[in-house]
């Protein structure tokens, strides 16, 4: 009898951790699987994303490759991921090769800073818009120049060589600086201009924002510019940089936020726009948005998850910026975003 009942124990156990077997499989199976790619700008904070969003949907797995937003734009573009991320947004041209309609996104806004290496000057550098666009020309060359000597005084600068990293990839990051230092430059917006990918002047190239962070920390006399917490996490200085009200602005979230709130009261209807060069004493020169790109029908369960990922991430999500060295969206406009998160189709 005790023999018999053993077995039926036995049974009954191999028998539900089979079905427990079968339970785990099917829902692995039934995990919904996201892709994405492009922007390394924001791409700390996404990480942070994903994951606490994993945390809340445990059956979402979203898989987002930090290639630069040139990258991503073109992965998008081709229809191989199911969003792509930019800070720089698709232009007209770009958008019109696309399959289907697109939605651009704004997540957050950053700041894109001036770090550097410059031995015996840690921190206080200041630059004007017509230094910091000679130094990128290859015009300024040495950091004890007379112009920057002037512009920092009490600063005792080396006589080093000036080492200019850029961006090696086609970059939003990139996109955002020049963008600046064309409207601040004449000389700039003639010769190189603005766009996601140019042809420097001077400098050597860093693939992805940590290239150009890796590039500018191991090399004495380099300048490079990066997103804000990029530097902050390398322990690197950056600089202050004079705005178009005259005053020198440390990059932050109250200036990042402040060089948005002008475009507020003039944002088109799909949020491309440029906040670089913006007006306001408390401002900082070279901030923008970062966008996802989406399709404006999308299909299934990737579809249903993206949707419901794209709400958290205008709403809960955006607690998790400050944290991270961005700015969050302004009240006002997550809500025209959240808005036009509901216009996506689902099919």
């Amino acid at each position: 009898m005790m023999n018999m009942m053993m077995k039926k124990i036995s049974v009954l156990v191999t028998t539900l951790l089979a079905i427990q077997a079968t339970v785990t499989i099917a829902h692995s199976a039934a995990a919904t699987r996201l892709t994405g790619a492009g922007a390394t700008f924001p791409y700390p904070l996404y990480s942070k994303w994903f994951f606490e969003y994993q945390k809340r949907n445990p059956e979402a797995e979203i898989n987002y490759q930090s290639i630069g937003s040139g990258g991503g734009i073109r992965q998008f573009t081709e229809g191989t991921i199911d969003f792509g991320a930019s800070d720089a947004p698709m232009t007209d041209e770009q958008l019109a090769k696309l399959a289907q309609p697109a939605f651009h996104i704004p997540t957050v806004l950053g700041a894109v800073v001036l770090t550097y290496h410059v031995p015996g000057t840690s921190t206080g550098l200041k630059l004007t818009p017509d230094v910091l666009a000679d130094i990128f020309l290859g015009k300024l060359t040495k950091w004890n120049d007379p112009r920057l000597t002037k512009l920092n005084p009490g600063v005792s600068f080396p006589d080093t060589p000036i080492l200019v990293a850029h961006r090696s990839d086609g970059s939003g990051t990139t996109g955002i600086f020049t963008d600046y230092l064309s409207k601040v430059s004449p000389e700039w917006k003639k010769k190189v201009g603005q766009g996601t990918a140019v042809k420097w002047p001077v400098g050597l190239g860093g693939k992805g924002n940590e290239g150009v962070t890796g590039l500018v920390k191991q090399t004495p006399g380099a300048i490079g510019y990066v997103e804000l917490i990029y530097a902050e996490n390398s322990k690197l200085p950056y600089a202050s940089v004079q705005n178009a009200a005259g005053h020198f602005t440390l990059p932050s979230m109250k200036s990042v936020s402040a060089a948005a709130a002008g475009a507020l009261k003039t944002m088109p209807g799909d949020f491309r726009v440029s906040i670089t060069n913006p007006p306001g004493k408390d401002s900082y020169p070279i901030s923008g948005f970062t966008y996802l790109l989406v399709h404006q029908t999308v299909s299934g369960a990737k579809g249903r998850t993206l949707v419901e990922f794209l709400e958290w991430a205008v709403s809960d999500g955006q607690k998790l910026a400050e944290p991270l060295s961005y700015a969050p969206l302004p009240h006002s406009l997550a809500k025209k975003v959240e808005a036009t998160i509901k216009k996506i189709q689902v099919k």
